[in-house]
């Protein structure tokens, strides 16, 4: 090269020799054509005179139905990512949960996620009519042989060799082998079978508008459903589009009416042939009606008439078993009006449009259950009438010999819930007494850092206790006139000669009981503290529940010690948080947590 040459790029030299490639080619006439990359991107290179041409914009031809299923899937696919997917299926978003939406879901809108549109139905159906485009197989054998597929022309007919044209337009998909066979037996009489079946539905195009989505012409089979159509135009509008009446119009004029609550209630929906250039219109809504409440189907329902029975209305959104009243919202202008009525009574009841209704149960209990568990030797579970008393429970009760009735402990399910929820507000200070701390230095913003690492895991293990929502009983009250409630649980300890030592003790373990031993001897025959062990915090736990704390409490047989470990934190406020916390979980679950 000169040393006063311009230097060339790279893109310039593939330039050069792909121009060098494109004569030696020409000079022995063969058809050059050769797509060159580089790092800066493809250039396709052909015969034309500045030796580049265009980048070919025709497709190869493909079968419609490929295409219109490539083009079904391609609109379902938008809008699915980090949606819900079912096992098994394409990847495409589920509906929404309408007990758990934020506002009234409407009835019918669950369809339209693109399962019809990404699926076309090419299944028999009989009642179809043979149009032009359609594709008919039609095979001879015998005396004559013949297989072919044969469309159907603009004049509605098949050609049969030595039959000639047979006309099968307008004739039933059931009917269309009987007809093609009398024609055949007009030639061959005798010694030829005949067997013919409509092998695939004719693509056409129909106009979706109204109130739908995304209004427009959309493509698919002639056989495909109504719903399918109305899939691909993105569905129809939730807030103003009406899913009990769906017109079909062929050529301007009305064809057919379709209700889609017939569909989704009973599973009916009329299989229409569409034409090519049909039109699917969506009607505005019309009358609609908000149900809540104990019902299987809470959602927005409509109707095409301005009232209907509470039974009708009932019958689509199914109560649930334990339903036993629905109250009615009804809005006159800006007054509102309620009813309350029983379901027994709904046929009377009229539902006018705009109604809200909610569904209730409205029960009184007779009876409750109560579980006996421990030292018991009769039934497990009383049923009591409503608004028994603990004295009435302990009169059925046939205790063992080694119980301990006078220890008799009661589990509540509302008492586990509200210790829960007093747990949570705790855990919820110390969170933010964690998060905004203040640090003055880098070195104790790292600090401050790790520490507060360590204490979100505390919270996180914290949150998993289930408190078990003792009721303590104790002797000095009335405890006999304790009132009971549903599901609660009695349970009747059994007498122990063992003290449990757990905690921040080297060996928790089991000791017998020795009525000349203290707390801290028990201690000490179960290894002594742990270096963690808060020494001024020793809980005594009777076996009925009742807790005491202290190192100087005269133990009895049955008594658990429980041994709660120091919190060392740089704030006053956090140090205190954690070791309430760990307290009241020691007293609500008999579990200990360290930080």
């Amino acid at each position: 090269m000169s040393p006063h040459a311009t230097p060339r790029s790279p893109a310039m030299r593939v330039r050069a020799l792909a121009a060098l490639i494109l004569a030696v080619g020409s000079m022995f006439g063969l058809p050059v054509s050769a797509q060159i990359t580089n790092s800066t991107g493809s250039y396709p290179y052909g015969t034309s005179p500045r030796g580049m041409t265009e980048i070919p914009t025709t497709q190869p031809v493909r079968d419609p139905k490929a295409l219109i299923d490539a083009e079904a899937r391609a609109r379902a696919a938008q809008g699915t990512a980090g949606a819900a997917v079912v096992p098994g299926m394409n990847p495409q978003p589920l509906p929404p949960d309408p007990a758990t939406s934020l506002k009234p879901l409407m009835f019918g809108s669950q369809m339209f996620s693109g399962r019809f549109a990404a699926t076309a139905f090419s299944g028999f159906n009989p009642d179809q009519q043979i149009a032009v485009g359609d594709r008919i197989s039609v095979r001879m054998w015998g005396a004559f042989n013949f297989e072919a597929t044969q469309v159907v022309d603009a004049q509605g007919n098949v050609f049969v060799p030595n039959v000639g044209p047979v006309n099968v337009l307008g004739v039933r998909n059931a009917d269309l082998n009987g007809i093609i066979e009398i024609q055949v037996k007009k030639t061959y009489r005798a010694s030829v079978g005949v067997y013919a079946t409509l092998e695939a539905a004719q693509p056409v195009k129909i106009y979706v508008t109204g109130f739908v989505r995304a209004p427009g012409l959309y493509g698919g089979l002639s056989s495909d459903s109504v719903i399918a159509y109305l899939d691909r135009a993105g569905g129809i509008d939730p807030d103003r589009g009406s899913y009990v009446e769906v017109d079909v119009l062929r050529a301007g004029k009305p064809y057919a009416k379709v209700n889609l609550y017939d569909f989704l209630l009973n599973g009916r929906i009329e299989s229409l042939q569409l034409h090519d250039g049909d039109t699917l219109v969506v009607a505005p809504r019309k009358f609609t009606v908000t149900v809540g409440g104990e019902v299987l189907n809470p959602y927005i329902f409509e109707f095409g008439r301005p009232a209907v029975t509470g039974e009708e209305l009932l019958a689509v959104a199914r109560p649930r078993p334990g339903a036993t009243h629905l109250s009615v919202v009804r809005k006159l202008g800006a007054d509102h009006r309620s009813e309350y009525h029983a379901i027994s009574e709904a046929a009377a009841v009229t539902i006018q449009d705009g109604d809200e209704v909610t569904v209730t149960s409205d029960k009184y209990p007779g009876t409750i259950l109560v579980r006996i568990e421990g030292s018991h030797l009769g039934e497990r579970t009383l049923v009591l009438p409503y608004g028994s008393h603990l004295k009435d429970a302990l009169a059925r009760i046939r205790p063992a010999p080694q119980s301990r009735l006078e220890a008799i402990q009661l589990f509540r399910k509302s008492v586990a819930t509200r210790q829960k929820d007093l747990i949570e507000a705790s855990l919820r200070s110390l969170e933010t007494y964690a998060l905004t701390a203040r640090s003055a230095t880098s070195e104790e913003a790292a600090l401050r850092s790790r520490e507060g690492q360590q204490i979100l895991e505390f919270i996180d293990r914290a949150r998993q206790v289930q408190p078990r929502g003792q009721v303590i009983l104790g002797q000095n009250g009335d405890v006999g006139n304790t009132l009971l409630e549903d599901g609660d649980v009695l349970r009747i300890p059994a007498q122990s000669n063992l003290v449990l030592v757990s905690g921040e003790v080297l060996m928790p373990t089991a000791l017998v009981f020795d009525a000349r031993a203290s707390v801290d001897d028990y201690i000490a025959r179960s290894g002594g503290y742990t270096q963690g062990a808060d020494k001024a915090k020793v809980l005594v736990v009777r076996q009925d529940g009742t807790v005491v704390m202290g190192t100087q409490v005269a133990l009895a047989p049955g008594d658990e010690l429980m041994v709660l470990p120091k919190i060392e934190t740089k704030s006053v406020e956090i140090t205190r948080g954690i070791t309430q916390i760990i307290y009241q979980i020691a007293v609500a679950a008999k579990v200990l947590f360290d930080l």
